[in-house]
Order: structure tokens, then C-alpha cells, then sequence
């Protein structure tokens, strides 16, 4: 049975820190709307939909979290949060600052590290679109993060079969 009050605890700061950002926004312009490949006679994304969906992700990562006292069997549950959340929060500065080459850089090199890397875990995929919803809100995100996080779990699996296939009995 999932950890309720880690679930519940992670959904109330996701939203807390969600609200705060729309509130932030509201003040300062509105709430952004992202348009589809940055057209607006494409459709909008609202960024409100982070009210929606971060404490859902937050939930869900946290019904997946490690049910451990032993802190070291935190540490790649950690490091696997903290490294996505850094890589998002990057390419979101580096998009921003408009450096495309800094954005193309840290984009495949995400997309590199993610075939390396367990990155089709829930804590990465959570710190991945919390890094990134300060700029493109959630949704965005959400479906690139899904992607990469898709990507990394079939070619980690196909890797591993062709090493089962491959290796010495």
C-alpha cells in the first residue's frame, strides 16, 4: 500500500509552490499561455494547468518512492530527482537567455544521459517538469520529459535483452 502522507505531503508542496508561481504571474502580466510551436493562431496551453498536474505527478512519484528507513537507498532516488531538476531548470534558463547553442547542447545532452541513465523513473520525471515549469509551465514538460522518459525505458530494456541474449551462461 503507497505511503499516503508522502503522497499527500509532496502533492501540498508541488501545490504550494505551483500556487505561488501563478500568483507571481498574475501579478506580473497574467498567467502565460504557451502556443503550440510558439504560433498563436495555433491552440494555447495555459500555464494554470501546473495547479492540476504537478500535484498529481507529485503524487504519483511519491506512491513509488522506496518504502525505507536506510538513508543510502535514498541516495539514487535523490540523485535521480536532482539531476533531472537541474538539467529542466537549465534548459529553461538557457531558452530563456535565448542561447540556442546552450539549449541544443543541454537538450541532446539530456537526451544522451536519459539512454545512460534510468531516466524513465517517476522521480526524474517530476524533477525534469518542475525544473522546466517556471518557464513552460507543466504541460510542455510533462510531454517532453514523457517522451524522453519513454525513450530511456525502451532502449535500457532493449539493451538489457540483447545482454541476457548475448552473455556467457
Amino acid at each position: 500500500m503507497p505511503n499516503t502522507t508522502a503522497r499527500l505531503t509532496l502533492a501540498a508542496l508541488a501545490l504550494l509552490a505551483e500556487a505561488l508561481h501563478l500568483g507571481w504571474e498574475a501579478w506580473h502580466g497574467g498567467i502565460v499561455t504557451h502556443h503550440l510551436m510558439q504560433r498563436t493562431d495555433l491552440p494555447g496551453i495555459s500555464n494554470a494547468w501546473g495547479l492540476l498536474i504537478l500535484p498529481a505527478l507529485a503524487a504519483w512519484a511519491a506512491g513509488r518512492l522506496p518504502r525505507t528507513a536506510r538513508p543510502r537507498d535514498w541516495r539514487p532516488v535523490a540523485l535521480g530527482f536532482l539531476l533531472p531538476l537541474l538539467l529542466g531548470a537549465a534548459l529553461s534558463l538557457s531558452f530563456q537567455l535565448q542561447l540556442q547553442s546552450l539549449t541544443e547542447i543541454v537538450f541532446f545532452g539530456l537526451l544522451l544521459l536519459a539512454v545512460l541513465l534510468p531516466a524513465h523513473r517517476p522521480e526524474s520525471l517530476l524533477g525534469f517538469v518542475l525544473g522546466m515549469s517556471w518557464t513552460f509551465g507543466a504541460v510542455l514538460p510533462l510531454l517532453i520529459g514523457g517522451v524522453i522518459a519513454g525513450l530511456s525505458w525502451a532502449l535500457r530494456s532493449a539493451a538489457r535483452l540483447a545482454w541476457r541474449a548475448v552473455r556467457p551462461a
